[in-house]
């Protein structure tokens, strides 16, 4: 009888365990699929070639002190949703700045990209999918022999995952005329699927500001 209610709370134990790893996530994998390698035509593989190639760090620019106070204030709010999971104060600001930028660049909501961070990495630099995509915006190491310089481990450089994901996803967004819902599918590689669109899109809506 000891034996058995030992055994039981072992399985409590072991389930209880399983449940933590569903809802944290391991800490060496992400939730992402695989974008698909297609065939560009050369015009698009040259755009691209040249939007991930601007070696310039982010430089915010801003027209008039309205668009200045508007950054301000989205960097205050997002700073503060961030902390718990980006604690390292000098780390959230780079990033932050990043994706504002990057995202903006590439024509982009900040919230959108932000959401699909969340889902694609749970914000992990070294995030690694088991199709092998990497870093925030998990990107798939073929991009950079397609329109990059051939170095797949530099797609865990903050910048550079943001310039690639976002220039995907503008990508994606201009094939399917707009489509959100079935850009976002290609981005994670299960076009016409509903889960990760609605997934990326509640997230989007938690970031918006």
């Amino acid at each position: 009888m000891k034996f058995l209610c030992h055994l039981q709370g072992l399985r409590r134990v072991w389930w209880g365990y399983l449940l933590l790893l569903m809802v944290c996530g391991m800490p060496s994998a992400a939730i992402a699929g695989n974008q698909k390698e297609e065939a560009l035509a050369d015009a698009v593989r040259v755009a691209l070639a040249r939007a991930i190639t601007d070696p310039r760090p982010p430089k915010l620019v801003f027209s008039n002190e309205s668009e200045r106070v508007a950054w301000q204030r989205w960097f205050d709010v997002m700073s503060r949703r961030l902390h718990s999971r980006m604690p390292d104060t000098m780390v959230r600001q780079e990033f932050l700045q990043t994706v504002w930028y990057e995202s903006r660049r590439a024509g982009l909501e900040p919230a959108l990209v932000l959401g699909l961070i969340q889902v694609e990495s749970a914000f992990r630099k070294y995030a690694i999918s088991r199709a092998g995509a990497r870093g925030y915006m998990q990107v798939m190491p073929f991009w950079t022999h397609a329109i990059g310089d051939g170095r797949p481990a530099a797609l865990f450089h903050m910048q550079t995952n943001l310039r690639y994901g976002c220039a995907i996803l503008r990508l994606y967004l201009d094939l399917e005329r707009g489509d959100v819902f079935m850009a976002l599918g290609r981005y994670n590689g299960s076009r016409g699927r509903p889960e990760y669109p609605n997934a990326v899109r509640a997230a989007w809506q938690r970031w918006q500001h």
